[in-house]
């Protein structure tokens, strides 16, 4: 059964963990969306909150999202070098969130399929990171104007995930390819953690 575009959708739950914290354990086709404070992180956040306004800017928290593979906690996940297959304890010291998708294992394994397929790991070229897909994102964000464009086998590292999250039954109400980690994030339902309280 199709659901309404940005609807947030059944999943079997999303988890949090701080700097420093890890899963026990990973299911192929999940994902993983996280937070980081490097200039390019704060530029994203920075451009999300551009098109996403009150209650929902909550969701610009997050700037990367990368796929789960295996239950090794092997990712794929779209970077300045191309897509490419890395492994979850890169991000040990930042803060993440994992969702598990809650799908059946069928869409599970075409979610993989299809990441692998787009890390060149199954006799296809191996995706180029999508900078033009960056400039038509940037553009409808200063603008608000709905004309966007790409190349054919470049991605960002949610547009990634969000194709092959339609693998497993999501429809999103903006081209995929052009998702950004926040509306993954809205999709979802997936709550930032709580803000320290000052002292």
């Amino acid at each position: 059964m199709r659901r309404a575009p940005f609807q947030p959708v059944p999943r079997a739950g999303v988890e949090c963990f701080g700097p420093g914290e890890e899963a026990t354990r990973y299911s192929a086709g999940d994902f993983i969306l996280t937070h980081g404070d490097a200039w390019t992180s704060k530029l994203i956040r920075f451009g999300q909150r551009l098109r996403i306004h009150g209650a929902d800017r909550r969701y610009t928290h997050w700037n990367h999202a990368a796929l789960i593979v295996s239950d090794s906690g092997d990712l794929i996940e779209a970077l300045g070098a191309g897509v490419t297959q890395t492994h979850i304890s890169k991000y040990r010291p930042k803060e993440l969130h994992l969702v598990r998708i809650g799908a059946s294992a069928e869409d599970h394994k075409q979610a993989v399929d299809f990441s692998r397929w787009a890390a060149g790991l199954s006799n296809a070229p191996r995706q180029r990171y999508g900078f033009i897909i960056i400039v038509s994102i940037t553009y409808t964000l200063l603008t608000g104007g709905k004309f966007t464009f790409a190349i054919d086998g470049e991605a960002i590292c949610s547009g990634l995930v969000a194709r092959a999250m339609e693998r497993t039954g999501a429809i999103f109400n903006r081209t995929p390819t052009h998702v950004m980690p926040a509306d993954l994030a809205k999709y979802y339902d997936v709550q930032p953690p709580p803000t320290p309280a000052a002292v």
